[in-house]
């Protein structure tokens, strides 16, 4: 890695030592919201979409709650400049939603995209021309005067077509590669811009700050969008508006320090996608507000769906990773994870007043269309008790006592282990069931029969290998003397170290599940059975059964 000698730091601070932006905590307010998708996301796409994706596209935006929508380059093909005439010709832009179009500061282009906005009720003209030490002197060979009078000469032409427009324009401009760009100097030309605009209350300007390429820390970034703000011209009838890209993969900080540092607004795309390392993800920034105890202003309460439709639209894959919407972000497979997550889930069940604070989930994916169920608690090989207890008890109904949980959670492990796989909640089920529940081999339980003299009396019914036989005995309740019935005729010495029941689920009607353990004490050895029926005693003699039929098992093997 020598060759790190070759590269420098191409951005430049402001000359001021002290910024507002250091002081907040968090962002407070949510932005103006502009997405970017249909433009500098589209152009990214390696099969850019049609008209119809784009219609498609256009409409899922609108329903997400975007009140202005980059529609297009419409100068840079028949297909963009359809796009936004359909639009316009057609009435398909809502009231309250202004369209924005993108064109560089050429005068022929101007003219072009100028036309295709013609009969629009409300509109954003966005003009940029790149500003950068290595444009100037790479590309385009000119200085800063000459570079100063590209944007001025297209910012007068669209001034012209404004004076005229019969809608609401709105004029943006865009210093491109501005963090590249002196911040004198992008100051200077974007006051050169505003000059001939002539910003008014009837009549705002934007002012777009762009990471066209990330050069710096997000702090630097910060410290120029924030010099702007303060020192620029008829501050209070312009937007600052940001524009990060994720070169150094720090586009939300950028966006975030931005915001504090002053900026009105946010330019960026669904789940960052855009040229190289992509724009700023909307949704992260949006969900990040959200976290906080801010209103987005966006609807994101159903985000799968968003994902499937953008994936559609896109050929795009969303990452399982990518912060709050990947498939994987909610996952916990470790066993402390899901032992908290499991145990501070049941704390808000009764605590749902306070302010959210579950271990390892910075939000509640109900909110965003995910579940507890399918989404939090996924079990593999390192997964725990706690977590496989809660998979049982959410997806099954079954709540098993901690000493159970400890012993089934091994069992699972022990199979995820071998098979190098999660395990979904029907296999655990059934993992389960077979190994606990109502086992009714060798011996199978027919009926019971009850007699109260002295105490209670049970007469229980069996088949062991094809052959109905009677057990008798006593005991000091009606499981205690099924218990003593067993011990006389088949196993010798043990006795129940467990017993806990519940309801299956909270109908009049519903099954009852039993959980036993029964300790040899010739071996101190234990053995689970689960037992479930309408009748809680029948539940009780059948996780009796199962768990004898567990020590039965073990023992033919030997």
């Amino acid at each position: 890695m020598d060759n790190y000698k070759k590269y420098s730091r191409g951005y430049y601070n402001p000359p001021q030592t002290e910024y507002k932006w250091m002081k907040k905590d968090y962002v407070d307010h949510a932005p103006v919201w502009c997405s970017v998708d249909l433009r500098d996301g589209n152009q990214a796409l390696v099969v850019p979409m049609n008209i119809e994706k784009k219609l498609l596209y256009f409409n899922m935006l609108i329903k997400l709650g975007f009140k202005e929508i980059e529609v297009g380059f419409p100068a840079a093909s028949e297909t963009e400049y359809d796009f936004v005439r359909m639009l316009i010709e057609k009435n398909l832009i809502p009231d309250d939603v202004t369209i924005q179009v993108i064109t560089p500061a050429r005068e022929a282009i101007i003219k072009k995209t100028l036309e295709s906005v013609k009969g629009a009720k409300r509109v954003i003209i966005h003009m940029y021309n790149p500003t950068s030490v290595s444009q100037r002197v790479q590309v385009f060979k000119k200085t800063k005067d000459e570079i100063k009078k590209i944007a001025v000469k297209g910012a007068n032409q669209i001034r012209k077509f404004a004076d005229t427009f019969d809608g609401e324009l709105i004029l943006e401009y865009c210093p491109e590669s501005f963090t590249g760009t002196e911040p004198q100097y992008a100051l200077e030309i974007c006051n050169a811009v505003l000059d001939v605009w002539q910003p008014s209350s009837e009549r705002l300007a934007i002012i777009n700050l762009p990471g066209t390429v990330e050069l710096s820390l997000p702090h630097v970034y910060a410290n120029q969008v924030e010099y702007i703000s303060d020192n620029i011209n008829y501050r209070e009838h312009i937007l600052i508006s940001v524009h990060p890209h994720n070169d150094r993969g720090c586009s939300i900080a950028d966006a975030e320090l931005g915001l504090l540092a002053g900026a009105d607004r946010v330019e960026g795309t669904l789940f960052g996608n855009g040229e190289r390392t992509g724009n700023v993800d909307l949704i992260t920034l949006a969900m990040n507000m959200y976290s906080h105890g801010v209103n987005p202003n966006l609807n994101l309460d159903d985000l799968p769906d968003i994902i499937e439709q953008y994936e559609d639209f896109t050929g795009l894959t969303v990452n399982p990773r990518h912060p709050y919407v990947g498939t994987l972000v909610f996952a916990a497979f470790s066993g402390s994870h899901q032992d908290a997550i499991a145990k501070a889930i049941a704390y808000r069940s009764e605590h749902a007043d306070e302010p959210w604070a579950v271990p390892y989930l910075p939000i509640d994916p109900q909110d965003i269309g995910r579940s507890y169920e399918s989404d939090v608690i996924r079990i593999n090989s390192q997964s725990g008790k706690g977590g496989i207890g809660f998979v049982l008890k959410n997806h099954f109904g079954y709540t098993l006592p901690a000493a159970m949980r400890e012993h089934f959670g091994y069992v699972i492990k022990g199979i995820s282990d071998r098979k190098e796989r999660e395990l979904k909640p029907d296999k655990i089920y059934e993992v389960f069931s077979k190994n606990y529940l109502d086992i009714s081999s060798p011996i199978e339980f027919k009926e019971v029969h009850y007699k109260h003299e002295n105490g209670i009396t049970a007469t229980v019914t069996i088949s062991k290998d094809g052959k109905e036989e009677i057990c008798i005995a006593s005991g000091n309740g009606r499981l205690d003397s099924v218990a003593n019935a067993f011990r006389d005729s088949y196993l010798g010495n043990y006795h129940i170290t467990t017993y806990e029941e519940h309801s299956l689920t909270r109908k009049s009607d519903s099954k009852a599940a039993a959980y036993i353990c029964i300790t040899d004490d010739a071996t101190d050895k234990s053995y689970w059975g689960v037992g479930t029926d309408e009748d809680i005693i029948y539940a009780s003699i059948k996780g009796l059964i199962a768990a004898i039929n567990n020590k039965l098992i073990e023992e033919a093997k030997r």
